[in-house]
């Protein structure tokens, strides 16, 4: 409360009229009798002169026409000055405006003068032709202020005016001053309070509206409408609010895409210790045997053809696997990259399950597993045909693999509408619920084991996810209680070809 802008402003006020109120108290204590004796002492020193002009002259006639003067007449009046001149014999009054002139030729002849010369009065100013003194009479409870002398004609002269106690009077006017001072003061601090209150009830608004805006919540505005520098002050502020939000939500947006980016860069690098790891891992079997055979070739530790001839094909087959995965990995760094291109045609989604199920015949003895494709009606589609047989042989070298049990491999082709889904379904064990969403990725393997066994590395199911995505379709895994089916879906070949990713359209 005490750091209130209406408190200060109305404490401020207060004390400035206090001290204005002191101020005239003590100006009136000091200073007030002086200036009183003066003014009357001026009002003498006029009426002297005007008396010295009339009597430049020794005829008494010029008093006569100063009766007839009304302005000075009226100034005595107006002053409350009594004037009485005696010739220089002191044998009468040759001019005197008032009421009772004996009473003041015998006060000017003997009571005066006389008591002048005797000191009695206090002296005020003493001139070479007259005596200005204060005349404090107990009996009348008045003081006057007398003036007595000769004039440039040698008359005598007594001046005076009744004056109050200056004392008293200062009191009583400063007693006064109190009284109204103090009804002052209170009257005009509730009129400064109510206005004071009026004035920073808009800065009080402003002061809240600040701390909402400091907490973040700009929904709140200045709603009072002025011209002065307090609207003006609040509507800068609602622009500043509009302004700060805008530039937070644009920091806060732009902060999301950096911590994308951080995620990402975080995610790469991941990806980039994996994908070493697994290289690594995935080269040194072979990379191993084909140096330990070929070891035992150079230090001829077999001498027959036989072992030679075995010695050969282990490395040339572990030579075949690296280079074989060294390809995979180049096709799936061009896909996923956007590197290769994609070529978009018409083609016989038949014929080619057909092409490919003869070219994995031999594959399908060796392993006693029997495929099944039933349809012999042509169907057309959209997508690129190199990299879409690609996809159908992975699916069948997998399920040959991993074909289990009856040893049952069924292709088919279904219609949905405007696409057409291929499913390439095997009997066997299902792959774990966990691995489901891990085996697109690169060199996941679910069976280690058996995947080492046929030579797998874990890149093949990569190739086939990025393959559909650069053709922007769909491919995926579903279990079965009596095997695992995979499937790809293609756009029919009766409507346009689909819309490719931006990456592909700008390659």
């Amino acid at each position: 409360m005490r750091k209130s802008i209406k408190v200060k402003f109305t404490a401020a006020y207060v004390g400035t009229l206090c001290l204005a109120f002191l101020a005239i108290l003590f100006l009136n204590s000091c200073f007030l009798e002086d200036y009183y004796l003066a003014q009357k002492t001026d009002s003498l020193e006029y009426v002297h002169e005007r008396l010295d002009e009339a009597s430049k002259v020794n005829d008494n006639a010029n008093y006569t026409s100063l009766e007839k003067d009304y302005d000075f007449h009226n100034y005595c009046l107006e002053k409350n000055i009594s004037v009485i001149v005696i010739d220089r014999d002191k044998s009468q009054a040759v001019y005197s405006n008032g009421r009772d002139p004996k009473s003041m030729y015998a006060q000017a002849l003997f009571g005066t003068m006389t008591e002048f010369m005797q000191g009695t009065h206090e002296i005020i100013r003493q001139e070479k032709n007259y005596i200005l003194e204060k005349s404090e009479d107990s009996g009348r409870l008045t003081d006057s202020l007398n003036m007595v002398g000769s004039l440039k004609n040698e008359n005598y002269f007594m001046i005076t005016t009744p004056i109050q106690s200056m004392k008293d009077s200062a009191q009583i006017s400063n007693l006064f001053y109190l009284y109204v001072g103090i009804a002052t003061i209170l009257v005009s601090s509730a009129v400064i309070w109510i206005i004071s209150k009026k004035i920073t009830r808009p800065l009080q608004e402003l002061t809240e509206l600040s701390k909402k805006m400091a907490g973040l919540d700009f929904e709140a505005k200045y709603t009072r409408a002025g011209e002065d520098e307090i609207g003006i002050l609040g509507a800068n502020l609602n622009i500043m609010s509009d302004e700060l939000e805008e530039t937070i939500s644009e920091l806060k947006t732009a902060n999301n895409e950096l911590q994308k980016d951080i995620e990402k860069k975080i995610q790469i690098d991941e990806m980039r210790k994996e994908f070493l790891s697994n290289v690594s891992h995935e080269l040194k079997t072979p990379i191993a045997l084909i140096q330990g055979y070929a070891e035992g070739l150079q230090e001829c530790i077999n001498d027959d053809a036989e072992s030679r001839e075995f010695y050969c094909d282990v490395i040339i087959d572990e030579a075949a696997k690296m280079n074989n995965m060294v390809k995979k990995l180049l096709t799936l760094n061009q896909l996923e990259f956007g590197n290769d291109q994609v070529s978009m045609e018409r083609f016989d989604l038949t014929e080619l399950i057909k092409g490919v199920l003869v070219s994995t015949s031999l594959m399908a003895d060796q392993k006693g597993a029997q495929i099944q494709f039933v349809q012999t009606e042509p169907v057309y589609v959209w997508g690129d045909e190199f990299k879409v047989e690609e996809v159908v042989t992975n699916y069948v070298s997998n399920a040959l693999n991993h074909v289990d049990y009856e040893k049952k491999i069924e292709v088919k082709i279904q219609k949905r509408q405007e696409l057409v889904r291929v499913s390439v379904f095997n009997t066997g064990d299902p792959i774990p619920e966990e691995d489901l969403d891990k085996i697109w990725i690169k060199f996941y393997k679910v069976d280690k084991a058996r995947t080492r066994e046929y030579g797998g590395s874990g890149i093949g199911l990569s190739i086939v996810k990025a393959i559909m995505e650069s053709m922007n379709q769909k491919c995926g895994v579903v279990n079965y209680e009596n095997g695992v089916e995979f499937w790809f879906e293609l756009q029919c070949g009766n409507g346009q070809p689909p819309r490719l990713p931006k990456q592909q359209e700008v390659a």
